[in-house]
């Protein structure tokens, strides 16, 4: 399996084989640059594609064996978006998994109660949630999620251990942070793309396309087509045969401290 330990040792090997060469003069300096190239590449690879698992092993799939799917939502909570998601599952009796930015919480705590009292899973998404959120510190991220830790019990009196990084971002970094505070790291296997969807048709679609037991759907509270396409995206899973649980039932994993 490729992982940042394995990719290390892998270039080492080859930078010291070059080397060796160049010494003997049988290789040039172009190879020096393809080497780094391709290094810097994996390394890109396995910090922007979380199910990759290249620094950290993520929770990205349930089981095969059930015909079970589970659907989260990041970004929230929204007083704009969030209420509206919440009555469709309700009407719908469908329990979802939102991934919280710390920030969002103040003023909309009454929206994370009604999140925890109606059997939602709470998790944890970084307080900040900046663009370049990955690029900080361990220590400052791990302070980040503290931060958002606290804010989640201050309304809920429950601590996650779940946590889906910014962007789904994962990096040495990201990495010791989520270490530190003993997360267990969320990630998904359909990625929707809401935020960008051109229509709710090709959201839909792009949801529902290649859906397979244990999948994890990755939703936005604040999509613009995602609200709109949800009844229709729930009635087709189950019609496809699939249950929808929580994810901590899939994973088979416990949400909170």
């Amino acid at each position: 399996m490729l992982n940042a330990r394995n990719t290390r040792l892998i270039f080492v090997f080859l930078l010291v084989a070059v080397l060796f060469l160049h010494l003997e003069n049988k290789t040039i300096i172009s190879i020096y640059l393809l080497l780094f190239v391709a290094y810097f590449s994996i390394l890109f690879y396995g910090s922007y594609f979380i199910q990759s698992d290249f620094f950290l092993r993520s929770l990205w799939k349930g089981s095969k064996e059930r015909k079970a799917i589970a659907i989260t939502f990041d970004d929230g909570p929204m007083a704009e978006f969030t209420p509206r998601l919440l009555d469709l599952l309700k009407s719908e009796s469908v329990p979802a998994a939102f991934f919280l930015i710390g920030k969002n919480i103040e003023g909309n705590e009454t929206l994370v109660k009604r999140m925890a009292d109606e059997g939602h899973v709470i998790g944890n998404h970084s307080y900040s949630h900046t663009f370049w959120f990955s690029l900080n510190g361990s220590k400052t991220i791990t302070e980040d999620l503290k931060k958002c830790d606290d804010e989640i019990f201050r309304v809920t009196g429950k601590k996650p251990k779940f946590f889906r990084p910014p962007y789904g971002v994962i990096n040495p970094m990201v990495k010791n942070a989520i270490q530190n505070g003993n997360y267990a790291c969320i990630g998904w296997s359909i990625r929707t793309y809401d935020t960008n969807a051109k229509s709710a048709e090709q959201l839909l679609q792009k949801a529902l396309k290649n859906l397979s037991n244990g999948d994890i759907i990755l939703f936005h509270d604040w999509g613009q087509f995602t609200i709109g396409i949800l009844s229709d995206f729930i009635k087709e899973v189950r019609a496809r045969g699939f249950e929808i649980v929580g994810v901590d039932e899939l994973l088979k994993t416990k949400a909170y401290y």
